[in-house]
């Protein structure tokens, strides 16, 4: 890592991204409504909370060993995003395809992911990959705190933990960010975003193999 070195952080909401600002010199907030609009920025590497690389169906192996990883807390992440899914217009034509082909079905948490793993999957190439990437907050948080399982993030408990590990590794302004919020904004989308950012900047440990049928990595950096 250089001084001249910005990274990004990315965790969706409702009506786009949170993104979290790594600059050389400040960090800083933004609300974005489609991921198309990072292209625009310079920086040196975006982590997004949201699955890249996506098979024509079963589980992603970055998937399966990051559950591993979570122990009591493996359904903190989602199994079953496959490529079929962009095309669905609802989870009942979802399940149809995913029944077709003989593969596990699409839960309503996954299918609601659907339209940004589409604007997601538009953005992505073999070029954009090198700078754009897959992570998981739940396993930055869990590597933050020594591999101890962290209390559930929509607990005031694990909101505490979850900003007193960001505060412990440089983010100066995140207690101001969560008081100052948008609306549609969870506190756990920023918290979520600030952990991309600061696995952006680390780049400490990756999970994961193999490539989707566009030629996308399959992998987890946390």
């Amino acid at each position: 890592m250089t001084r001249r070195e910005t990274f990004v952080g990315l965790d969706g909401y409702p009506k786009g991204w949170v993104a979290v600002w790594l600059f050389p010199d400040r960090q800083e907030i933004e609300y974005i409504p489609n991921v198309d609009a990072l292209l625009l920025r310079n920086f040196t590497r975006a982590l997004i909370d949201m699955p890249i690389g996506l098979p024509e169906k079963g589980y992603r192996d970055c998937d399966i060993v990051a559950r591993s990883l979570l122990g009591k807390n493996a359904t903190r992440v989602f199994l079953g995003a496959r490529r079929f899914i962009l095309a669905c217009k609802d989870q009942p034509t979802a399940n149809v395809v995913a029944k077709s082909l003989q593969d596990k079905g699409v839960s309503a948490q996954l299918f609601c992911l659907s339209e940004k793993l589409r604007q997601v999957d538009d953005v992505l190439t073999n070029d954009t990959q090198e700078r754009i990437m897959e992570c998981h907050p739940e396993l930055v948080f869990l590597r933050l705190n020594s591999h101890k399982p962290v209390p559930k993030k929509k607990l005031p408990e694990g909101q505490t933990i979850r900003i007193k590990l960001l505060e412990e590794h440089g983010f100066k302004h995140v207690r101001e960010w969560v008081a100052k919020k948008p609306p549609k904004v969870k506190p756990d989308d920023i918290l979520d975003a600030c952990a991309c950012a600061l696995a952006a900047r680390e780049m400490n440990s990756r999970i994961g193999s193999g490539t989707d049928s566009k030629g996308l990595r399959m992998e987890i950096h946390y």
